[in-house]
């Protein structure tokens, strides 16, 4: 199999959808199968991981955001012969400290009384770099949040507070690995992908200046044109 025509699944974080992946699949659906599994619908990590499994093609690259790198590790534990490379992008893979499990778990609460107010404007500025605000990429994330509603936010909180520990996988991986993280992500802050560069042996780690959490919509081009060059295996280009 050719890498260049390898299929390529890519997995969309928290409150997010398709739409993250707009620019990069407008670009690589040229040259590869696509497939965006909906994470929205399952409320645990294994779940979701077995969905993507069961709507990818045998064979596939893996490329996945936040709360889609733990789908994707989890894939990575389940199925590892399936993946032939793997792209994380602003994601973490040691479980929540006490302090962010008892926010989310704080949020979850306020979205079961019936109070969840999607991506407000206060809580923009944590995801994306400054430059974003009041812009396209801005309304891209509150519109995908308010598809994404209530009930799919709860059970995402619900995955992902009680998802494992996979520092333990790490060392385990063994195909072409691209790690990127915005140098301003407040959410998954780039020592959290540091750490998984250390453990994924022969890994590369991309940091992407003026961005935070969303690097796809962020810096949609820079980020097409790193996982064009990730695909075929041209990753030192």
């Amino acid at each position: 199999m050719s890498f260049n025509s390898l299929p390529l699944v890519l997995i969309p974080g928290l409150l997010c959808d398709a739409r993250l992946w707009a620019h990069q699949r407008s670009v690589l659906e040229n040259s590869t199968q696509i497939c965006i599994p909906d994470v929205s619908q399952d409320s645990s990590i294994a779940q979701m991981a077995e969905r993507t499994l069961d709507e990818a093609p045998p064979f596939f690259a893996l490329a996945a955001l936040s709360m889609g790198g733990y789908v994707a590790m989890e894939i990575m534990r389940k199925a590892p012969e399936r993946v032939l490379k793997l792209a994380l992008l602003d994601t973490m893979v040691r479980p929540d400290d006490e302090a962010r499990a008892k926010a989310r778990r704080g949020l979850l609460a306020l979205a079961q009384l019936g109070r969840f107010k999607g991506v407000t404007p206060q809580l923009l500025p944590k995801l994306v770099h400054p430059r974003c605000i009041g812009t396209a990429i801005a309304d891209s994330v509150q519109g995908m949040a308010e598809a994404v509603g209530k009930e799919g936010f709860v059970r995402q909180q619900l995955a992902i507070i009680d998802r494992p520990d996979y520092r333990p996988l790490l060392k385990s991986v063994v195909v072409p690995t691209l790690i990127v993280v915005g140098e301003n992500d407040e959410i998954t802050p780039p020592e959290e992908s540091e750490e998984i560069h250390r453990g994924i042996p022969h890994s590369r780690l991309v940091v992407l200046p003026q961005c935070g959490h969303l690097p796809p919509l962020e810096h949609p081009n820079l980020t097409t044109l790193l996982l064009s060059r990730w695909l075929e295996d041209s990753l030192h280009a």
